[in-house]
């Protein structure tokens, strides 16, 4: 079997899977955000935090619930990692330095991700276990929550009650995202993926050193952080190390895993607007953008001049043979798409063509399924200015699921595609005006601009993958870019949750014969052609400095 039909076959055998999964999951959902009913630990734990499930929760109470609960969590994951040297089970690793323990508490929180050091070099089994892996449960089921909310909005009329964010966030937890971890953890497990608490262990000779390798609880951190689209890997090298991705089976398990929920929200959003087929429509935007990318990574990974390109079967440089360039690639897209930021190949040894459609996929909003949560009401933003496009051409007030979108929507909508364009721009012009972050690129010219650029890309976009060529370990990087994970994670937050809000207090339009039909083909090209559009126009400068520069030179 070639490689080229060897990545075909995997790409068809995950379009099955997701499909398989996507009406069941779709509907669990749903009926989870719509259900009146709480299970008895969820009790339990609102009772230890004093919350009210069943209180309902105007936009402005809903996200100080989400700002206050992330602020915790980035407090007690510092002093946890600034604490650790003390702490038992921590292998001997001393404690984290403070720019770098701010970095990866906001980084984990954020559900970025974004790691400055060596995992099985610096974290004990106390800050993986009860530090990082918490919070990436916590902090998916946040974003599923502030998605939720926003369908609410859409969903209710003549109010401005979202729900409660509480509930929100306990029900994600321990209804969808702890069940469907634990099983994905066993599967990871029969793959080959190790868990246990065990210490280090000597394991022979390697050049010239003596090479240890820890154990640790990676199946089941490898099952949250791929589910709930973190992306935070035990080891440095991520999805490319044996012990957390084995085979070229585990390798397409995770795949599955990162777009499961994302996807499967589109379902949950159309039950619970009440018209599925806007959720397909949805669901057809994001496939499209994702099949085209996919398509677009295997043929720049695969068709090479050059006699070595040609032998090999593609670029295989920076990418694990036991995933071959078709696997490597579907990943890499996968992985972009959403703000999972896990990688099981190094994005910077991709052709330039391929690293500039990485880079792509997080500039686009990471919308194509995106993260959980994130992508869905990221998309539900460009739907809005999709239909406002639409309004402007034919002179009429954009309605979309029944809503008006007047001037204070459309205002906040715009707010909110331009809140992570500005950090990463900015933030990547002072990076290269200054003379000491210029220092952390290993390469020079294009390739060297593009390692800037997708930092900041990642983390503005709350992806956390890397270009693999930046020692970002310094206490610029650190502190930039723990700012941006912050300010890309929470600013558009509180527009989702403002529209949400304004959105819930209208009464419903009747549809006209003038009305949109958004649950159309038309529409979804309409949409994807906004996407990509509003991309091209705010990055294309800047990609053309780096990865198109390099691709076509």
């Amino acid at each position: 079997m070639g490689p080229v039909l060897a990545g075909v076959l995997q790409l068809l055998a995950l379009i099955a899977a997701l499909a398989l999964a996507y009406v069941p999951l779709g509907n669990y959902m749903a009926r989870v955000y719509s259900s009146d009913k709480h299970w008895r630990v969820e009790k339990w734990i609102y009772k230890a935090i004093g919350a009210n499930p069943d209180t309902e929760m105007r936009w402005t109470a809903y996200l100080r619930g989400v700002l206050a609960f992330s602020v915790v969590g980035v407090l007690f994951l510092y002093l946890l990692q600034r604490l650790q040297g003390v702490l038992p089970g921590s292998l001997g690793f001393k404690s984290i330095d403070p720019d770098q323990a701010f970095n990866t508490a906001v980084s984990f929180v954020t559900n970025t991700n974004w790691q400055s050091y060596y995992g099985e070099q610096a974290m004990g089994h106390v800050v993986q276990t009860a530090g990082l892996a918490v919070q990436n449960f916590v902090s998916a089921a946040v974003g599923i929550a502030v998605a939720v909310a926003l369908v609410r909005g859409f969903a209710r009329s003549r109010t401005g009650e979202l729900g409660n964010f509480w509930s929100d966030l306990v029900r994600g937890t321990v209804r969808i995202l702890v069940p469907i971890a634990a099983v994905a953890a066993v599967v990871l497990v029969a793959c080959g993926a190790i868990q246990n608490f065990s210490g280090i262990h000597e394991v022979g000779q390697f050049m010239g050193g003596q090479q240890q390798w820890n154990g640790g609880a990676v199946a089941s951190q490898e099952a949250i952080k791929e589910l709930g689209t973190n992306g935070g890997g035990y080891f440095n090298a991520n999805s490319a190390h044996p012990f957390e991705n084995p085979t070229p089976f585990s390798n397409l398990w995770e795949i599955f895993l990162i777009l499961l929920i994302p996807f499967a929200l589109t379902r949950t959003f159309g039950l619970m607007v009440g018209s599925v087929k806007q959720g397909y429509a949805i669901l057809a935007t994001m496939a499209t953008i994702w099949l085209g990318f996919t398509a677009l990574m295997m043929w720049t990974e695969f068709a090479h001049h050059g006699p070595a390109f040609q032998i090999a079967g593609g670029a295989y440089e920076g990418k694990e043979v036991r995933f071959g360039v078709g696997g490597s690639s579907i990943f890499a897209v996968a992985t972009t798409l959403t703000s999972t930021g896990a990688v099981d190949s190094f994005h910077s040894s991709f052709t330039g063509l391929g690293g500039g459609i990485t880079m792509l996929g997080m500039m686009l909003g990471e919308i194509a399924p995106g993260g959980t949560g994130s992508g869905l009401y990221g998309m539900l933003i460009m739907a809005i200015i999709a239909v406002f496009i639409a309004g402007l051409m034919v002179g009429r007030t954009p309605e979309y699921l029944g809503k008006k979108i007047g001037s204070r929507e459309i205002k906040l909508a715009a707010c909110y595609i331009l809140v992570t364009p500005a950090l990463v721009l900015v933030f990547t012009a002072f990076a290269m005006a200054l003379p000491t972050p210029g220092n952390s690129m290993t390469n020079t010219g294009a390739h060297g601009f593009s390692e800037i650029l997708y930092a900041y890309t990642s983390a503005s976009n709350n992806n956390g993958s890397a270009f693999a060529g930046l020692n970002a370990d310094t206490q610029w990087f650190n502190s930039t870019l723990g700012l941006c994970m912050l300010f890309g994670r929470f600013i558009p937050m509180i527009f989702v949750l403002a529209l949400a809000g304004s959105l819930a207090e209208q009464k419903p339009v009747p549809a006209t014969a003038g009305t949109l039909r958004t649950d159309k083909p038309l529409y979804t090209g309409l949409l994807v052609g906004t996407i990509i559009i509003i991309a091209g126009l705010t990055y294309f400068p800047a990609l053309a400095l780096g990865p198109l520069a390099e691709g076509l030179a």
